[in-house]
């Protein structure tokens, strides 16, 4: 493998896509007018790297790519064969898979069935659940970076909750969940969406870190998803968490240690409670919960599965 590729991605996830091009490869992101979905290119509440490219869509024909990375049906099964040559179709793939199941935890058949296929999950409980036909698949566990500036003092009494559109995936995204533990405890709801549920809206990557760090915990009310990176960064931060025992949780948190994790909402009021009444105690598990996502969800190691996949998908 060259020492640096030219990889072709879209703008799907883009805290994801932000921490995936500390890779040190050329990343080009194709773009159109009025930045439709997926078309967006660079993100501007991120810091990217110089290495990071936006090109409009109508030129990726001519960019001399080494491979490319997919994320939605719409990439493999739609963009590919109106922006791409028909060598570039041909280059080494990554389908990268951002979440769970939807239609049946099970037993749904993962749309891409295809050998010549590296099919990516982003935790090993999503790799377990899909059913993923011939495609190889491996796991990339989550790497997160924060605000270095960013440093746990929580002196707010509150609790923070950070969903993009909680109110658009209600069941999934656990609003019922967050409305129950709003009427009962101090809690401020940071997303996209927000404002029209009395909360922060959306702040820019490059300031929420800051803002977070002044909680006291962290409430991840989500029931199924993969494994979120605004919880990842409030560990990193060293906040406290609070969150449901579901998908990929019970392996991240662990109960009386780094936060609180229950299936039983009573019990994580009871828990959040506790939190607000006990700054020292929540600073203790938020120093643990810090230790945890440096020793396993950090920037360098991240880079470096993503370094092994490249590798695997040129050769």
């Amino acid at each position: 493998m060259k020492e640096r590729l030219n990889i072709l991605i879209w703008h799907i996830h883009g805290t994801y896509l932000n921490n995936l091009t500390q890779a040190p490869h050329n990343f080009y992101l194709p773009i159109k007018p009025g930045r439709p979905e997926g078309y967006g290119g660079k993100g501007r509440t991120f810091i990217w790297p110089k290495h990071v490219w936006e090109v409009p869509a109508e030129e990726v024909r001519s960019l001399p790519l080494d491979l490319v990375i997919y994320q939605t049906p719409g990439n493999f099964f739609q963009d590919r064969f109106e922006i791409l040559s028909p060598e570039q179709q041909r280059l080494p793939k990554i389908y990268l898979e951002h979440n769970a199941p939807r239609e049946h935890p099970t037993d749904t058949k993962h749309p891409i069935d295809d050998p010549n296929v590296l099919l990516i999950h982003v935790t090993h409980f999503n790799n377990l659940m899909w059913d993923s036909g011939r495609t190889p698949t491996r796991v990339i566990v989550h790497g997160v970076k924060v605000d270095p500036g960013a440093i746990y003092t929580g002196e707010l009494a509150r609790g923070v909750v950070v969903v993009n559109g909680i109110q658009r995936r209600a069941r999934i995204s656990g609003y019922d969940l967050f409305q129950c533990v709003r009427q009962e405890l101090p809690l401020d709801l940071i997303g996209m969406e927000s404002e029209a549920l009395n909360g922060l809206g959306d702040i820019p990557h490059v300031q929420l870190h800051r803002i977070e760090a002044r909680y006291r915990f962290f409430f991840h009310p989500i029931r199924y998803t993969s494994l979120a990176l605004a919880l990842l960064e409030a560990m990193m931060i060293g906040l406290p968490i609070v969150c449901l025992a579901t998908t990929e949780l019970p392996t991240t948190v662990e109960d009386g240690y780094s936060g609180f994790i229950s299936n039983n909402l009573d019990y994580l009021i009871e828990r959040m409670r506790f939190l607000l009444d006990h700054p020292d105690k929540a600073r203790e598990l938020g120093r643990n919960a810090r230790q945890v996502a440096l020793e396993r969800f950090n920037i360098k190691r991240f880079v470096q599965d993503w370094e092994s996949a490249f590798r695997w998908v040129i050769g």
